[in-house]
């Protein structure tokens, strides 16, 4: 993605803060997400592997192992440079925006 690039959807958006301390697998991703949205964003599996092939895609996440837990194969992914700097161009997007409202003076209602 470069600057010209849509902008990130909640989802995405939250996938790759999820990822900003380091790589996690799919159920960590989506716990974290939860716990980052107080619970208001539950990601389901489909939505969040169809959003990491998406961002896989464009460069922003790539895969960094696997391991096997349980008898379970884990993925693991990371954000790249792109996707790290995908994420602070969003954040500074939506400061900006939620700023328009909160730092407008407030006048007296009729």
């Amino acid at each position: 993605m470069t600057d010209a690039s849509p902008t990130l959807t909640e989802a995405q958006y939250f996938l790759l803060a999820a990822l900003q301390d380091g790589p996690l697998h799919g159920y960590g991703i989506i716990k974290v997400t939860e716990q980052a949205t107080d619970g208001r964003l539950r990601l389901a599996v489909g939505t969040l592997y169809g959003a990491l092939e998406r961002l896989e895609r464009a460069g922003l996440v790539v895969t960094d192992g696997e391991a096997i837990v349980d008898g379970r194969a884990r993925r693991y992914y990371r954000l790249t440079d792109d996707g790290s700097a995908a994420l602070q161009r969003e954040a500074a997007r939506l400061q900006q925006a939620a700023n328009v409202v909160i730092k407008r003076p407030r006048t007296a209602q009729a």
